[in-house]
């Protein structure tokens, strides 16, 4: 998912504001013990996320796919104190790792944690959200797009991770390749949806930004 140069990413990096000490220590605890720790957001995308947060300044906003909780420590460092992260997350063996750090960050005011199926558990959280995080399963893309939708408020933003998927969007899709095509159709289907506007930045794996307009 690195398409810029190696050099080119160190200067990024060096030019961009600091890692958090935390957020350090949860990015080497995630590679040292959790498998596919590239799922991670990682330093640049993870200030990205919070300037994101710190602009748009939800006061509810859904997270879909907690992982070890980097993505949303990010995003409640740039909200206020009063707003609240929803993040919710299947694997129940990383929900001990995301407690620990959440309590370390003094986040637990701000960070509600959801485990299970997150198509089940949206429908039960009875919040009008500001900002919602996609970063699950590729193959239910369209559907949490399609379920949070009339959750969130016009003007509200719907942001989704990896959709550039590694480049294969623009390569011939392999056989039984179910993930490049969910992410495939999600991208298309943002991209015709008359009742938002949006940007695919590129990056690291591809962010979509989402604007509702209705």
């Amino acid at each position: 998912m690195d398409f810029l140069p190696e050099a080119l990413e160190n200067y990024i990096a060096l030019h961009t504001s600091a890692e958090p000490e935390l957020l350090r220590k949860l990015n080497r605890e995630t590679h040292a013990s959790v498998l596919m720790p590239q799922m991670l957001s990682g330093h640049v995308q993870g200030r990205f996320l919070k300037m994101l947060a710190a602009m748009i300044n939800p006061v509810q906003m859904l997270e879909i796919g907690t992982f070890t909780g980097y993505s949303c420590l990010c995003f409640a460092e740039g909200m206020k104190e009063e707003a609240t992260v929803h993040t919710i997350d299947i694997n129940e063996e990383r929900s001990s790792l995301v407690s620990r750090y959440i309590k370390e960050a003094g986040a637990g005011r701000k960070i509600k944690t959801y485990t299970g199926d997150a198509l089940t558990i949206i429908p039960v959280i009875h919040e009008v959200f500001d900002m919602v995080f996609i970063d699950a399963d590729k193959k239910n893309y369209l559907n949490y797009y399609n379920l949070v939708f009339n959750k969130v408020r016009k003007g509200g933003y719907i942001i989704a991770d990896n959709v550039l998927w590694s480049g294969k969007v623009v390569e011939k899709i392999m056989k039984k390749d179910e993930e490049t095509e969910a992410i495939k159709e999600f991208n298309d289907f943002i991209t015709k949806d008359s009742r938002v506007e949006n940007v695919l930045v590129p990056m690291r794996d591809g962010i979509m930004i989402v604007r509702k307009l209705i």
